[in-house]
């Protein structure tokens, strides 16, 4: 009963992973408003009742494959396993845990960037993807162990992590409504610029002796 059970996720898990892919493929050709579930069902090699056992329309796939995309980034980070992560960033010295850096900005810029169409098709139906959720699983994986490392208070953790969060998301929606029109390596220091103090003159006014 089991096995059948196992089989049986396993054959919706590579179905919707088909799927999934066969969208990305299509974004790349056409803009999504124009792409058919026959099209996608053909791209898949699946038939349309396999593709409405899965979704009630192409917007809820588009959702699940940008959470998709965006779990296998956030997994890179950590390479899947929550606990070694902590270990290591238990290991670290403090000089390296500030993340804020081209480093780690550059390869999220780039992923993003890459499949900007299907940002940007997620961006006019905010309902059925939240952005935020994506950098604050980022932040819970990545970041929360680093504020307990500079010894944050762990009550504090959702509240400055929600700040961060709502900001790079905004910063990085922007950025792809605007086609990805400026550099990665320019929204990058925008950013660090965001997460840094300001220069003492946009504080007001010039250094006191």
């Amino acid at each position: 009963m089991e096995a059948a059970k196992n089989k049986s996720e396993s054959k919706y898990f590579n179905t919707a992973l088909r799927m999934d892919e066969a969208l990305l493929r299509l974004l790349e050709k056409k803009d999504f408003e124009f792409i058919t579930v026959k099209e996608l069902c053909a791209a898949a090699k699946v038939n349309r009742s396999t593709f409405y056992l899965h979704y009630e329309n192409t917007y809820e796939l588009l959702a699940e494959s940008i959470e998709a995309l965006s779990s296998r980034f956030i997994g890179s980070f950590s390479g899947g396993e929550k606990q070694n992560f902590a270990e290591k960033i238990a290991a670290l010295p403090e000089e390296k845990l500030y993340l804020v850096t081209d480093e780690y900005l550059l390869p999220y810029l780039a992923f993003v960037k890459q499949n900007k169409t299907a940002f940007k098709a997620i961006r006019k139906r905010p309902d059925l993807f939240d952005a935020e959720k994506s950098y604050r699983n980022l932040f819970d994986t990545v970041f929360s162990p680093i504020l307990s490392r500079f010894e944050v208070p762990a009550d504090e953790h959702v509240y400055r992590m929600e700040y961060y969060a709502k900001g790079l998301s905004a910063v990085v929606m922007c950025w792809v409504e605007s086609g990805c029109a400026q550099s990665a390596e320019k929204i990058a220091e925008i950013i660090k610029a965001c997460a840094f103090m300001p220069p003492r003159e946009l504080r007001g006014g010039k250094e006191q002796p």
